[in-house]
């Protein structure tokens, strides 16, 4: 086994990053990991001054530095390089049409990185056409995932005003990503938190077995067990062959969105709670089953050490609930809330060790088949409430691009507007399993059961479902 590479000790994977390699396999390249976004604000920049914060931000983030090598036997192994000066590529779009310029941030976003000793992250300084300048980043989901993206970014953007405005403060310093996996790394090596947190998923997963629910009812379940000649068959192909991906993205307006979030300051339940109530009412409304799994991601980032360490940190369990029709929606909401205050204590555990546990318990007659019609990922973290409030009036946009390939069939992700709060509705898709009409169907039927629970939280999910 390496010890050193170029001078830097290796560290192995973390389970997180090991859970990309898992999928990315089945992808026909690795663009599957890419996480493409810009981040514009309507000033004219210091490009010089610009260039140097990146480098600066760069230096100051270990996470952001980390390289991949491999040993003899094929494995892949990690190791923080030493910052360098890079001299950052600079696109002048203002010549072209909004359109133009973000089919071109898109083709970027679609280019896999070489994964052996180089870079993981790429930045370019853009020049919009509507008058908003910034940088576009493209960064690999082994290195980053959303948050600690957003905490570069925001890195970038403080360094820069603190050098070019009076009285911004210098921020304070990112934290260290190896002090973190190591952390990572010793819950891994058989540690009693370990211990804990097995014995609790697999008590969960001996509950019993779950069962698929499909986004128009059960026609995807019915073909699964014909295919299979078993009609007690529980689970169903929920993607295609084809990993081809598009993204549909649909936006709530502010005052709506506000109406939810006030609901979830009165009972404290985070949005994502709400936002799994209303997707496992849609899918009993729709599949008769009071038994419905959803995966959920999280983000694993609770101490300010993990906020800021940069790397990638997200690990996914479905989020299984059984409700009866007449449960009242008050009640789901803080069934699910106390589910994922559960999930969380224990989510340092392996993702891949919970679907193989799972499989051992109830096989299955082919690889491919699931119980989760979807994988949900809500991200509360906004840049404004993150510090960038002291940019005053300047506006801001960002926008994520999709990298044209995703290994499930529907991902849901959530995310606030910068511009006025709102929330966006991003469902990625295979071209394949999924249609536009379908997922704008599902989130139509979504909102109403959201807004009708909100304002009446004593009606039961039967009555929603009747009433919706």
């Amino acid at each position: 086994m390496m010890r050193t590479r170029k001078g830097h000790k290796v560290y192995p994977l973390t389970v997180a990053q090991k859970f990309h390699l898992y999928y990315a396999p089945h992808c026909p390249d690795m663009s599957v990991l890419n996480i493409g976004t810009s981040l514009t604000i309507e000033v004219e920049l210091d490009w010089d001054q610009l260039k140097r914060s990146i480098n600066e931000a760069y230096a100051r983030s270990e996470g952001m530095r980390v390289r991949f090598a491999k040993d003899e036997e094929g494995t892949w192994y990690q190791y923080v390089a030493d910052p360098e000066e890079q001299d950052i590529e600079f696109a002048d779009f203002s010549g072209k049409t909004m359109e133009e310029a973000e089919a071109i941030m898109q083709k970027w976003t679609t280019v896999p990185f070489k994964m052996e000793d180089s870079r993981m992250s790429r930045v370019v300084m853009i020049k919009m056409p509507d008058g908003f300048n910034g940088v576009y980043f493209l960064g690999q989901h082994m290195t980053v995932d959303a948050q600690s993206l957003i905490c570069f970014l925001k890195d970038i953007i403080e360094l820069y005003c603190n050098a070019k405005y009076e009285g911004v403060p210098y921020p304070k310093d990112m934290c260290s990503y190896i002090e973190q996996l190591q952390k990572d790394l010793a819950y891994e090596a058989g540690s009693k938190a370990q211990q804990r947190d097995i014995a609790f998923f697999e008590k969960e997963i001996g509950k019993g077995e779950p069962v698929y629910c499909g986004i128009h009812g059960t026609d995807r379940l019915e073909a699964a067990r014909a295919m299979f000649n078993d009609t007690k068959l529980r689970s169903a192909f929920n993607s295609s062959d084809d990993t081809k991906s598009s993204l549909d993205i649909f936006h709530l307006e502010e005052e709506p969105t506000k109406r939810l979030m006030d609901f979830c300051e009165k009972y404290h339940v985070s949005l994502a709670c709400l936002i799994l109530i209303g997707l496992r009412t849609y899918y009993q409304k729709m599949n008769g089953f009071e038994d419905v799994s959803i995966n959920n991601a999280i983000a694993r980032r609770a101490t300010l050490k993990e906020k800021k360490s940069g790397g990638t940190r997200i690990h996914s369990f479905p989020v299984r609930t059984v409700f009866s029709e007449d449960m009242k929606f008050i009640d789901g909401v803080c069934g699910i809330r106390d589910k994922q205050n559960e999930i969380f204590r224990h989510a340092n555990y392996d993702p891949t060790s919970y679907f193989a546990y799972r499989s051992k318990l109830y096989p299955q007659p082919a690889p491919g088949l699931t119980y989760e019609p979807i994988s949900l990922t809500y991200q509360p973290l906004t840049l404004r409430e993150k510090g960038l409030d002291q940019l005053g009036d300047i506006r801001y946009k960002t926008k994520w691009y999709p990298n044209g390939t995703c290994p499930q069939g529907v991902y849901l992700t959530v995310m606030h507007r910068p511009e006025d709060n709102g929330l966006d509705f991003n469902f990625e898709h295979q071209i394949r399993a999924y249609s536009r009409e379908e997922l704008e169907y599902l989130y139509y039927y979504l909102c109403r059961i959201m807004f009708k629970g909100t304002e009446n939280p004593d009606l039961t999910i039967g009555e929603i479902i009747r009433l919706v």
